[in-house]
């Protein structure tokens, strides 16, 4: 075995994380010689246990396009506060003219979202959330919100302080 087939073998496996591609967009443009065209592509990776992550990657081949989103995703990663497969309280994500609206939902329910959010949240591991998209509907605007929606949660236990309550008495 050769050092380029050992090298392979020692990768370590990405099935920890769960990829999605959110956005495949081919540009064109008009040179001497025809038409070059380009592509970016807007990811969402996660564990499904609540760490996500999204990325932006533009290249000449979609492959490469595909790659370098992941490797942005996977380098900016970030943590959803998840209790019995929903969110703890409602927010509301904001970017641009993009507004993302998630609302936690009874087990049973299932993703009632749009594709990018869905994308985000079946990442995430969130399995039961209601979601409202308002504004541009551009899938990277749309994953901008939805990612700023996340980052505005509170974990269940800060939830429960500010009501004055306990954890069993918030989440049954």
């Amino acid at each position: 075995m050769d050092q380029k087939d050992q090298k392979h073998t020692d990768r370590k496996p990405s099935d920890e994380f769960i990829e999605k591609l959110v956005k495949l967009n081919r540009t064109s443009k008009t040179v001497k010689g025809g038409r070059r065209m380009s592509f970016s592509a807007l990811t969402v990776v996660g564990d499904q246990k609540g760490r996500i992550g999204f990325g932006f990657g533009k290249a000449n081949d979609v492959t490469e396009a595909i790659r370098k989103s992941l490797e942005k995703a996977r380098a900016n990663l970030m943590c959803v506060p998840v209790k019995n497969g929903t969110i703890p309280h409602e927010v509301i994500g904001k970017y641009k003219s993009s507004s993302v609206l998630l609302k936690p939902a009874c087990p049973g329910t299932g993703v009632k979202a749009g594709g990018p959010v869905r994308a985000v949240m079946d990442a995430a591991g969130i399995t039961d959330v209601i979601s409202k998209s308002q504004g541009s509907r551009t899938s990277v605007n749309v994953v901008r919100a939805t990612f700023d929606a996340v980052t505005k949660m509170m974990n269940a236990r800060a939830v429960a302080a500010n009501r004055g309550k306990t954890l069993a008495e918030m989440w049954g």
